[in-house]
Order: structure tokens, then sequence, then C-alpha cells
């Protein structure tokens, strides 16, 4: 699961050279001409905790062990001090299989699925919410300008998205800096991605900011909470119980993050209006 070699200062950035994750296709355009243009490629993921299979997701294909770490990892069915013994990925199979010292029994967990208003088909389980209560995110102060720095850097990263769309992206960032940009078909299998990434090498999370380009639904709420990510920012907009999620457990919420607009709809009071053009911040 090492990091690929990325053009810029990030620790994984989007690999948009890989033939692997998308196709060419032929067809033609509005006035009847023939047009070749790159379509993302989509794969199903079996993941299988120990010898239970938990769910198949539909995904681009790309760090299959991180999206597996992290869907398990945000289902609460792997606690944050739980014993990895191996994360095996079978590209023919197109499975992973995630194995604990412990084995624990989901029969009741997998009962109880819901599924979910995200892109390619989202999958949450019954219980999600449970522990929401006992979360308390850190205050912690957000620039603006690292806003305006972050959405201009991740905006213009050559990206999947920009090379054939049809895809999420979720970066994980700390200050004004992005350090892992992922991509996927669906906006949670992009932050399952992350979740994994910060698993796997132990990452903290107190000090971290989430960018996601996918709406900020209750879900991405509970989620970015569940790993302990205080600032979630989005260059989309909000659901009711999203904002009405992230005032409950302090996560600071910035959306219709767009140049240098935005909104703010929770934790507006941990924002520090840094930019030295005050007009055009606000």
């Amino acid at each position: 699961m090492s990091s690929s070699n990325t053009p810029t200062d990030m620790i994984i950035a989007p690999d948009v050279a890989s033939h692997r994750l998308t196709r060419k296709v032929v067809g033609v355009d509005q006035t009847g001409s023939a047009v070749s243009m790159s379509v993302i490629e989509e794969r199903p993921l079996t993941i299988f905790l120990n010898s239970r299979e938990i769910v198949t997701a539909m995904t681009i294909g790309d760090y299959p062990e991180y999206l597996a770490l992290g869907f398990l990892r945000n289902q609460r069915m792997l606690d944050p001090n739980e014993e990895i013994l191996g994360v095996d990925y079978d590209e023919e199979l197109e499975t992973v299989v995630v194995r604990t010292a412990v084995e624990t029994d989901y029969e009741e967990k997998l009962s109880k699925k819901t599924r979910t208003s995200g892109c390619a088909v989202g999958t949450v389980f019954g219980d999600i919410m449970d522990g929401l209560d006992a979360v308390v995110l850190p205050k912690v102060a957000v620039q603006t300008s690292w806003l305006y720095t972050l959405s201009k850097k991740i905006n213009t990263t050559p990206s999947l998205y920009l090379e054939a769309g049809a895809v999420h992206a979720t970066v994980l960032c700390s200050q004004d800096r992005p350090l892992v940009y992922m991509e996927d078909v669906g906006r949670h299998n992009a932050v399952d991605k992350v979740a994994g990434w910060m698993l796997s090498e132990k990452q903290t999370a107190a000090d971290k900011i989430l960018y996601t380009t996918g709406r900020l639904t209750s879900e991405m709420v509970i989620k970015t909470a569940l790993m302990g990510i205080p600032v979630l920012v989005s260059r989309s907009g909000f659901t009711a119980w999203g904002v009405e999620l992230a005032n409950q457990v302090g996560l600071t919420l910035v959306g219709r993050m767009k140049g240098k607009r935005f909104v703010c709809l929770s934790g507006n009071d941990r924002l520090q209006w840094d930019h030295t053009n005050d007009e055009d911040a606000r």
C-alpha cells in the first residue's frame, strides 16, 4: 500500500497517467462529428472481514486496501487500536480480505444495511450513529487564507475529474497543504480511502482538514466526526441534517467553496479572517 510518486508535494495525488483507471471511447458530439474521450472505469470490489463477506462496492480500482480499511473503520467494524494481521488484495477475484487478531460476529450489524443518498449506491449500517454523542472534536482555528489556498491547489491539480469527469474527490489537508488526494465514483469511497490511509499510516486527525467535492450530507458529517477530523470543507452544498449534526459535534462546516467565496454553517467562531483583502475574502 505504498504511496505513488507524485508531481506535487502531496503524499498521494491522482494518477492521471494510469491506463487502468480510464478507457478511451469513441462517439459523436452534438454536430455529429466523431469524438474520442476518456471515461472512468468501474469495477466491483468485495470486502471481507476475516471470513465474513461485508459488502461489494463499485470503485475505480485504485488503493483497494485503503478503501477496505477505511470502509470497515468508518462503519465501526474496526477499532482504531485493532490488531490488523494483514490486508490481502486479489486483483483477479476483485476481493480484499482484512484479517484481524480477534474475529468479531457482525451478523446483527449486517442485517441493518441502509441505502444512502450517495453516488454509486452508498451503503451504511443501521447503527453508524452509535457513539456520535460521545464525540467531542477539538476547537481548531481555521485561517480563511488556508481555505482559499486549498481550493486553488485542489482545483488546479491534474485529476481524473479534469481528465474524464464522473468522479468525486476527498482530500486530507494540513493547514493550507493538501496531503492525500483520493478520487472515486462515489464520494463515500473517496473518504473511506482517506480513512484507510490514515489508519494504515497511524496519522493523527485532530489537526487535519477534510475537503470533499461532494454534498455535505449527514453521512459525510458523521464519517468526518468519527474519524476525529474537526473541519470539513466542500465546494458543494449542505443538507439540513448535516448542518444539525455538525453543530452537535462541534465540526466546522464550510460549503459552497468557490474561489474566495464560501458559506460556514457550523463553527464560524473558529474562522480567522487573515486574508489581506477583506473585501475579496468576504
